[in-house]
């Protein structure tokens, strides 16, 4: 069992998220080591890794939100990106040296040709400078030890896929819409060299993960403010703006506490271990294995699952 971090000194205990706007040329665990130092919050993490060259959204679990981090890796996320014909480079974008030329430069039409091709469950194969794990050594480590690994070939969805303009002939301007897992450094260079070129990411921004976006983030230099003012966590969001699409349930002051023991609490019918004014038959609703956010009153008590009439706590939440 991994040993938990001990709580910085004069920790705090706040319970939301802080949606970050990530500048470039610093790495994902950089910025949560700086947004630690500077709200001090008893537990952090981060959904959705950004590398150090992209810019934008990512969203900073405090405190008990990070229970509901995988939530929120899972959400579709958009990204603006440019892609610059004519290198390819080992990370497929601008940091890595120049691994091939060409002189070809696709035209504006082929390039829209080419889109639908990109669009809906399509195979990707991941940068070798990646985070991905292979036999306990991270992907991008066996890279820089010139190792290079095989990177194996997964299925990514991609939603949608725009060129946004082609400011000269050397670079083209995309926004993407796509699930987890979807590599855009490997998308670029993938439409580059379908396009009978090769090519690399030269700019990227995230603008949305999830139900995050622009306009709910902040930038690295409000952090002392944050910790200093007494409106310090206007910008905090609650725990539940990740859990929008899972199901609440009530549950009377008796039920809440059974669940906060971990133990399974009775939602079938009206004679429930801890009877409720109003409770309904959820069996008509919730098929067996759909989590559900319990809740007493306004107040998310655990994430739980529904199984044969009875909901059986996963994450419980002290709040």
């Amino acid at each position: 069992m991994g040993r938990r971090r001990k709580p910085p000194p004069g920790a705090r205990a706040l319970n939301g998220w802080l949606v970050l706007d990530k500048p470039v040329g610093i790495s994902s665990a950089r910025a949560v080591s700086l947004v630690r130092a500077a709200l001090k919050p008893f537990r952090i993490g981060h959904a959705g890794t950004l590398d150090p060259l992209a810019t934008g959204i990512l969203p900073m679990a405090l405190g008990e939100a990070t229970k509901t981090m995988a939530y929120a890796m899972d959400g579709t996320k958009v990204y603006d990106f440019t892609v610059h014909f004519g290198e390819a480079r080992t990370t497929d974008d601008g940091e890595g040296t120049v691994t091939a030329t060409s002189a070809v430069r696709p035209a504006t039409a082929d390039i829209e040709a080419i889109l639908p091709r990109f669009i809906g469950c399509i195979p990707q194969v991941p940068p070798i400078f990646s985070a991905i794990k292979l036999a306990g050594s991270r992907a991008y480590a066996l890279a820089r030890a010139g190792k290079p690994p095989e990177m194996a070939e997964r299925t990514v969805e991609i939603n949608d896929l725009k060129l946004i303009s082609r400011p000269d002939p050397d670079t083209a301007a995309f926004t993407v819409t796509c699930g987890k897992g979807t590599y855009v450094r490997s998308l670029g260079r993938d439409l580059a060299e379908a396009l009978g070129t090769v090519g690399y990411i030269s700019a990227l921004r995230r603008t949305r993960v999830g139900p995050f976006c622009e306009s709910h983030a902040i930038g690295l230099d409000k952090l002392d403010a944050l910790g200093h003012s007494a409106r310090a966590f206007e910008p905090l969001l609650p725990i539940e703006t990740v859990l929008d699409d899972i199901p609440a349930l009530a549950l009377s002051g008796d039920e809440a506490a059974l669940i906060r023991q971990g133990r399974a609490v009775k939602v079938l019918g009206t004679g429930g271990s801890c009877p409720r004014e109003g409770n309904v038959d959820m069996s008509a609703e919730l098929s067996d294995g759909t989590v559900v956010c319990a809740m007493d009153g306004t107040k998310l008590v655990a994430l739980a699952r529904y199984v044969a009439g009875e909901i059986h706590p996963v994450r419980v939440l002290n709040l």
